[in-house]
């Protein structure tokens, strides 16, 4: 009960984007759903629907694109408004924009709740704000800090960084990696 947990590849469930959402808080208001798909960056894509948040969603999500399902998980996850959120991997259907707006809302929300954050990720931009980052290497660790401390001394997490910008600058030129 304590826990909001959006694995990688979020799932829905049959139904509507209101019953997915209230799945761990039957009792949220259309006033809390509101709140919770706009932290999540799900606000556009469902006033877009002719039905809103009574659109129906098949078993597993196969009528919604996959940053739409995420947006969707990462929402429901809110909604329950745990003590602890564990996002594995979850911001990597998000594009850039996305992610970054979304993991801003997101931390105000979490310093008025005062919940904690376990964020499990791969593309740095999305945790390079956390409190301590854990680097791992085929299960070991092989870094821990800040990301500027991560920074400041070299290693894996400075090699990811790197290779990272360097891709995102490229797309963003419109060059192709």
């Amino acid at each position: 009960n304590h826990i909001g947990l959006v694995p990688q590849k979020g799932n829905l469930f049959s139904g509507t984007i209101r019953s997915n959402l209230k799945y761990g808080a039957p009792e949220a208001t259309d006033e809390e759903l509101e709140e919770v798909i706009s932290i999540a960056q799900a606000k556009e894509f469902i006033d877009q629907k002719e039905e809103g948040l009574d659109t129906e969603i098949s078993q597993g999500g196969t009528n919604v694109s996959g940053g739409q399902k995420q947006r969707l998980a990462i929402a429901r996850a809110i909604a329950k408004n745990p003590d602890i959120y564990i996002f594995d991997d979850s911001f990597s259907a998000l594009d850039f924009k996305t992610d970054a707006k979304l993991r801003q809302e997101l931390n105000q929300l979490v310093k008025k709740t005062q919940s904690t954050v376990l964020l499990v990720g791969q593309r740095i931009a999305s945790i390079m704000d956390a409190d301590q980052i854990i680097v791992l290497d085929e299960g070991q660790i092989v870094g821990k800090g800040t990301h500027d401390e991560l920074m400041k001394n070299g290693g894996k997490y400075s090699d990811m960084f790197q290779i990272q910008a360097q891709y995102y600058k490229s797309e963003k030129e419109g060059v192709t990696c």
